[in-house]
């Protein structure tokens, strides 16, 4: 085999956990060649988190512009949307955060091989190259051989048994970002993070919104006391909330009117017909574990997803495994830190092991949701006594001078050690906040100490020191 073609470690998947690893090995001195039949920057960057939350920025900007006036600015006429405009800025944000990762690539070393990859044994990766059109395959076969190999292959969108998206009425999330109009109305299936970003946007849009989530509470995943301020927020926007909801997805009817379909709640009598032009399914994503060559390897898949250490390494010597088809949180960051534990494993490094209670989860929405750590629900299954601080927006003046006070932050601390348990936020500027209580998760730091750390005024940060402050009822504004 050529030397060209021998490589210390080869990653399959150039997502967001893909390239993390692949520039990582390059700059730990490892020859690494990344494989992917897509461009680099994989679902992350082209069909998921950038281009959802560049449409996000716009819905954004549209809803403080219709406010406007109460901080005495005047605009004259009506205010319109531009949707053609809207999808072309979401483009042109995709293609200049791709074109700066393609010119990283070269920059860490690392040789790029476009094609399908499948694994041939645990260290061993065939491509069929993509030809000059693009066509996988066209370019021929190559074979790669490394000593270590980590499969990145990621997942994607999934529906309900019997409901099958056929792009125009019953759409995914791929779909909406592949629209240049607007829906006039749209049912969503699911309000975990997606459906409810769709939500928000869709509605901050002018589209008329119906949100249908199967479980008691939308965003299901996070603290009770959040999902509560965020149904509360929709419903006042104007948006259809129905939780606990039950349809029969053979009774959904699209055609040239639109869908509709009959939607109960469970433990309740009665239905009521849900009319609306799309329909979206936001119900989670299946991980791409086949055709990808693991029953070549010794590898195990457990209910459709890689097994993996909390070093992620597979059961089979040299075949590491990272981001979606792993499961944890199915979030990009934790996919890259996941990478970089296992490049720094294959380095021989001796690095601390994976635990998702330390990652942190963001959601778009307006208001804004992040987290990190346990929930309280998730603390009294554990039986972990807690004292707990909870402080609104509503108390922190940076946040009143900009309008948007909604929400709070809460912290939960153990009532005996100590120790933080988790953080919760729901308002303004959320997913920047949390990256402070992710750093003081990982340095171990306890409510007391982040409230020491002196934030300044007026900042929205203030609020996660006034909620640490109030652990101990010590809050001072509040």
């Amino acid at each position: 085999m050529p030397d060209t073609d021998r490589f210390d470690l080869v990653v399959l998947g150039a997502g967001t956990g893909g390239y993390s690893a692949a520039f990582r090995a390059s700059q730990l001195g490892m020859r690494v060649a990344l494989v992917d039949e897509g461009p680099i920057g994989g679902t992350c960057l082209h069909r998921g988190c950038i281009p959802t939350k560049a449409l996000l920025e716009s819905a954004d900007v549209l809803a403080r512009v219709r406010r406007a006036r109460e901080f005495g600015v005047l605009v004259d006429g009506s205010i319109e949307v531009d949707y053609a405009v809207v999808a072309a800025r979401r483009d042109a944000v995709v293609k200049r955060m791709w074109t700066g990762l393609r010119s990283l690539v070269k920059r860490n070393g690392v040789e790029w091989v476009q094609g399908r990859g499948r694994l041939d044994g645990p260290t061993t990766v065939r491509v069929a190259l993509a030809g000059e059109d693009g066509t996988p395959g066209g370019g021929g076969e190559r074979t790669l051989e490394a000593h270590d190999v980590i499969l990145a292959t990621g997942s994607r969108t999934k529906s309900l048994p019997g409901l099958v998206p056929d792009g125009t009425r019953v759409i995914t999330s791929d779909d909406v970002l592949r629209r240049g109009t607007l829906p006039a109305s749209i049912a969503i299936v699911g309000a975990g993070a997606v459906g409810v970003e769709f939500a928000s946007f869709f509605h901050d849009m002018g589209t008329q919104v119906t949100l249908l989530e199967y479980l008691p509470a939308i965003v299901p995943l996070e603290d009770a006391d959040v999902s509560v301020v965020l149904e509360r927020s929709f419903t006042k926007r104007g948006i259809q909330v129905i939780t606990r909801a039950r349809f029969d997805t053979a009774s959904v009817v699209a055609d040239e009117g639109g869908v509709h379909v009959d939607v109960g709640r469970d433990g309740e009598a009665g239905t009521r017909e849900v009319r609306a032009e799309v329909m979206l399914v936001a119900t989670g994503r299946a991980a791409n574990v086949e055709d990808v060559g693991l029953e070549t390897t010794t590898a195990a898949v457990d209910r459709g997803i890689v097994v993996v250490d909390d070093h992620m390494r597979t059961a089979a010597d040299h075949l590491y495994a990272i981001g979606d088809i792993v499961g944890g949180l199915w979030l990009a960051h934790t996919a890259a830190h996941e990478g970089l534990i296992a490049v720094h494993t294959i380095a021989g490094e001796d690095v601390e092991g994976m635990d998702y209670a330390q990652q942190p989860r963001a959601t778009y929405c307006r208001p804004e949701i992040a987290s990190v750590g346990l929930t309280e629900a998730q603390c009294a299954d554990r039986g972990l006594p807690t004292k707990i601080g909870k402080v609104p927006f509503q108390a922190i003046a940076k946040a009143v001078i900009g309008g948007e006070y909604e929400g709070f932050a809460k912290v939960i601390a153990h009532a005996e050690t100590g120790e933080t348990l988790g953080v919760h936020i729901i308002g303004p500027h959320a997913t920047d906040l949390i990256a402070e209580a992710s750093l003081a998760m990982v340095l171990e730091a306890q409510p007391w100490e982040i409230a020491l750390a002196t934030h300044p005024h007026p900042t929205n940060a203030e609020v996660l020191a006034e909620a640490a402050m109030a652990v101990d009822g010590r809050s001072i504004n509040f």
